[in-house]
């Protein structure tokens, strides 16, 4: 079975995550989106409430589990015998990191990592860009699933 994972905070999830992700899904028997835990930053979502929602998004593809993972993506890459990373690539500015990643992760563990190119349409897209325009009353619906758009509209209301 081929499996791979897309890691992230995902917070929250863009369509330019979704692209990745449904992409990779008709590449792979098996999706696994992590969802990265850092206890030192605080999100807008909870880690429960990205996977709820994360969930939700990508049912329809039907090969994707999604789950937290605190510490190395090798770790979380070994525990389940995924071989693979999925990356997806928004600018060369990208590219720079994300090498030093993949080298450092293939060197520790043997993962590879496999390289997307962004949909154009989603180049500029980051998840906090889309917090912070939001958060000035921007319109980010077109950016955002819908089921997203909504838990984010909802959020920024409770604050």
């Amino acid at each position: 079975m081929r499996r791979a994972v897309c890691p992230g905070s995902f917070d929250p999830i863009t369509n330019g995550h979704l692209d990745i992700i449904g992409r990779a899904s008709k590449l792979y028997d098996v999706v696994h989106v992590a969802v990265m835990i850092n206890q030192s930053k605080k999100g807008l979502f909870t880690v429960d409430e990205r996977i709820e929602l994360i969930r939700e998004v990508t049912a329809d593809f039907g090969n994707v589990e999604v789950e937290s993972f605190h510490g190395l993506l090798v770790d979380f890459c070994k525990q389940r015998e995924v071989p693979a990373i999925v990356k997806g690539l928004r600018a060369v500015s990208d590219f720079d990191y994300e090498l030093q990643m993949a080298q450092m992760n293939n060197g520790l563990s043997g993962v590879e990592t496999l390289f997307v190119p962004t949909n154009p349409t989603y180049s500029f897209l980051s998840s906090s860009l889309v917090k912070e325009v939001a958060t000035w009353g921007g319109d980010v619906s077109h950016l955002l699933p819908p089921a997203v758009h909504g838990a984010l509209v909802e959020r920024l209301g409770e604050r």
